[in-house]
């Protein structure tokens, strides 16, 4: 007799979530009405409120356009999504984690193929669901056109201001703008006075960088002072009481990138707009001054272009935030190249205590992280986005795909780094003393 039985299905074994939170505020006037102790607050409440959830870390941050991809703690989130710590991404909304279709869409398909869903509250939408991506670029482009929107507006704002003759941005030093107008800080003017008098006294930019800083005085950004901060103060019309306006724009609202304006937008000349720090003679013989030590340098350097090297405008100082330079130290005998932050360069270790790091550790450890026999700049271009010098010793590679390696090197003995040049050239000199030695006995 045929008889059937039935075996129940085990229960499903209920998994614990790990849950990342990404918070995103785009200015500061955002950031003081929804701060991250507030964030922080919400979504601790909004995890524990799941029982099969449990917090990893919230990822905030601040003041960045979520059109662009370089945003840290967007970056440390994906790297620890690829690290498997991950299972679930929870965002307030499309615009907060993107604003870009290209990188919310390749985001979204990276963390998919990882097995990570993404959860948007304010559109209840789980991206890893079969009509989540369609909708997901719906939403993108929309948020993309809104960003697209609200930088036209901010254009013309911009614009209004520039034909009335007011500036844009009113803090530089020396002035700050109040009441629609610049208005002189007499303790910041007497450093404004003072640069311009060490310039045309014979002091270069690097010397009056590091009076400054020896001085104590800070620049108004807060960065640290560098030969080109003092030229802008230099060259800025703004401290005769005449302001030259939109002498530079952004063409493309996605990377927010400034470039100097040659004739593709209106340039606007304004004089007598304020009280001026440095009397028009003072100003035209600074400009004078800039244009001979200029030339001067221009007629003792080689005519022709130099293409760029291997690592240039990739390596970036960890103290200082400046980008290193290449530099060659005994280049007649050894030619040995180095690279080295402008600032240690110019100023000395008391102003930036960086390291210089020889060429060719640099291209060895650059080969060990990307895995490859051969380097070259294409390589290199496509493949890494920053190389951070954060300490002695220590690099700190910010890969295209968003991973961040660490490397450590060390200085090769003398006995490692010496080339056969090298050593030829050093038992000669050895032969040349002996034989003078010889002479005189």
């Amino acid at each position: 007799m045929l008889q059937i039985e039935e075996i129940p299905a085990k229960p499903k074994e209920q998994k614990t979530i790990r849950v990342a939170a990404y918070a995103r505020v785009s200015s500061e006037k955002d950031a003081a009405f929804h701060s991250l102790e507030a964030q922080t607050e919400y979504y601790r409440n909004y995890v524990s409120a799941h029982s099969d959830w449990e917090l990893v870390s919230i990822y905030s941050d601040n003041g960045i356009s979520g059109t662009t991809i370089h945003r840290p703690e967007f970056q440390r989130m994906l790297q620890d999504c690829r690290d498997g710590k991950i299972d679930l991404v929870v965002t307030k909304s499309v615009t907060r984690f993107a604003r870009n279709t290209v990188i919310l869409l390749e985001t979204i398909r990276e963390l998919k193929r990882l097995g990570i869903d993404c959860y948007f509250e304010k559109e209840d939408m789980h991206s890893i669901s079969p009509d989540g991506e369609l909708l997901l670029t719906l939403l993108a482009m929309y948020a993309e056109e809104e960003a697209r929107s609200a930088s036209e507006n901010q254009r013309w704002r911009i614009q209004k201001k520039f034909q009335n003759g007011e500036p844009w941005v009113g803090k530089m030093l020396g002035y700050r703008f109040k009441d629609g107008n610049l208005v002189v800080i007499p303790e910041e003017a007497a450093i404004v006075r003072q640069i311009f008098t060490d310039y045309l006294s014979g002091m270069g930019q690097h010397t009056i960088a590091k009076k400054l800083f020896l001085q104590g005085v800070r620049p108004d950004n807060g960065n640290a002072w560098s030969g080109s901060s003092i030229r802008r103060i230099l060259t800025n019309e703004a401290y005769t009481g005449n302001l030259v306006l939109q002498k530079t724009f952004c063409p493309d609202f996605r990377t927010k990138r400034s470039q100097i304006n040659r004739g593709e937008r209106a340039i606007y000349h304004v004089s007598n707009s304020h009280e001026a720090i440095i009397d028009q003679e003072s100003f035209d013989a600074v400009q004078t001054e800039l244009q001979a030590r200029a030339t001067l340098r221009s007629s003792n350097s080689a005519k022709t272009i130099k293409p760029y090297h291997l690592f240039h405008g990739l390596i970036y100082c960890g103290y200082c935030g400046r980008s290193y330079g290449h530099h060659r130290t005994n280049a007649k005998k050894y030619d040995k190249s180095v690279w080295a932050c402008p600032t240690l360069y110019a100023m000395g270790k008391d102003i930036c205590p960086s390291q210089r790091i020889p060429e060719d550790i640099l291209i060895e450890k650059t080969k060990e992280v990307l895995a490859v026999d051969e380097l070259d700049r294409d390589t290199l271009l496509t493949k890494v986005q920053q190389i951070i010098v954060p300490a002695h010793n220590r690099l700190q590679y910010l890969l295209a795909d968003g991973t961040v390696v660490d490397a450590e090197w060390r200085h090769r003995s003398r006995s490692e780094s010496w080339t056969e040049e090298m050593r030829e050239a050093a038992r000669q000199k050895t032969i040349e003393r002996q034989r003078k030695g010889r002479k005189n006995e």
